[in-house]
């Protein structure tokens, strides 16, 4: 593996000695290596290289090229200020794709990244993060991107699957989850709002990150200040909503999203208006009325499809989500429903606080 890594780098144009390299083990998707190179002058750089999972990514070239484009707008608004930037070849592509594997290689930052975090001046920062990045994105044509994960927030379509799938019922589980299923379809049409006014040209199209969760932002170890927003694979096109509410149904929740005392779910209102607050300061500017009425909805929505997701795969025979124990998927299915119901309880104030945000910010 080592000599593997040199010489990706070598293909990158990396210059200098190499001295090592250390696996990252962060992440569960792509393999991550930290490599070290002294330079001429004494000096040390660092560069991170991935072999990027080509069964999860059936498209890595097409991931590349809307990583590419989104990294470098971003670095043409802030040419002076910190970013990712993904290396080229000799024959200029981000990527290298042989028979060992698909790789790319990008800048190392020193950071620190936080899994769960209840310091409510880091959620904010967070949420200026992800609000930062949809700012200066606002005015990229989100249609030049590859929609590489076909209808991946189509809240109709997931509603659709679970549905046929639960008709279908291949493992005879459904007499487990008619309370769960009865549940989810009793609030399918509030679920599926977002998807219903984006097909009705209600909703714009924006470039999303789609996997806005807060360890995909690097913070600084001293200031606490966020660094840069991370992990770009999911980026297409998409809806601001489904961003901001993915974030919350992460961020907020009491509980993991797969505990077993899936009824000690719920919205914490603290880290709700704290990352909201970040959010809101960097995309009040940007923002249609209806996505601004929309952003607290997009937390009950995100949380209502990941519950179809979960209680699909248990249904099918649990083929999409990795699983622990045999009622895994049922359990992260309840805890997100439990979430869900805590959302609806608490959607009124979840929306007087986005719009306090709005008002003081414009």
């Amino acid at each position: 593996m080592e000599t593997k890594i040199r010489d990706v780098c070598r293909e990158f144009k990396i210059k200098g000695e190499y001295l090592s390299y250390e696996e990252i083990t962060i992440g569960n998707v792509n393999k991550t290596y930290k490599v070290n190179f002294r330079n001429d002058d004494g000096s040390v750089s660092s560069y991170v290289v991935q072999e990027v999972n080509t069964y999860v990514f059936k498209s890595p070239e097409q991931v590349m090229e809307n990583i590419a484009n989104v990294t470098e707008f971003i670095h043409s608004k802030k040419p002076d200020e910190l970013s990712l930037h993904y290396y080229h070849t000799i024959d200029h592509k981000t990527y290298i794709f042989d028979k060992t594997g698909f790789w790319r290689l990008f800048n190392y930052i020193p950071s620190a990244t936080y899994n769960v975090c209840d310091d409510l001046e880091i959620v904010c920062n967070a949420g200026t993060a992800f609000g930062e990045f949809q700012m200066l994105l606002s005015d990229f044509d989100a249609s030049k991107l590859h929609e590489t994960i076909p209808h991946f927030h189509n809240t109709i379509k997931r509603y659709e699957k679970l549905i046929a799938d639960a008709n279908d019922d291949p493992c005879g589980r459904l007499k487990e989850v008619k309370e769960e299923l009865e549940w989810l379809l009793s609030v399918k049409d509030k679920a599926c709002t977002m998807t219903r006014m984006r097909n009705n040209g209600e909703l714009p199209l924006r470039v999303t990150h789609n996997d806005t969760k807060i360890n995909n932002v690097l913070f600084d170890k001293k200031t606490k200040k966020a660094l840069v927003v991370i992990d770009l694979d999911t980026v297409m096109p998409g809806l601001v909503g489904h961003d901001f509410g993915d974030a919350i149904r992460f961020a907020t929740n009491y509980v993991e999203e797969d505990c077993k005392d899936y009824e000690k779910a719920g919205v914490n209102l603290d880290v709700f208006t704290a990352f909201t607050k970040g959010f809101i300061k960097q995309t009040v500017h940007t923002l249609t009325e209806n996505e601004l009425n929309t952003l607290a909805l997009g937390g009950f929505v995100l949380a209502c499809e990941l519950s179809t997701r979960f209680l699909d795969d248990y249904i099918i025979g649990d083929k999409y989500f990795k699983i622990r124990y045999p009622e895994h998927n049922l359990v992260r299915t309840r805890c997100q429903i439990a979430l869900a119901k805590d959302m609806l309880t608490k959607m009124d104030r979840m929306n007087e606080i986005v719009m306090t945000f709005a008002k003081q910010y414009r």
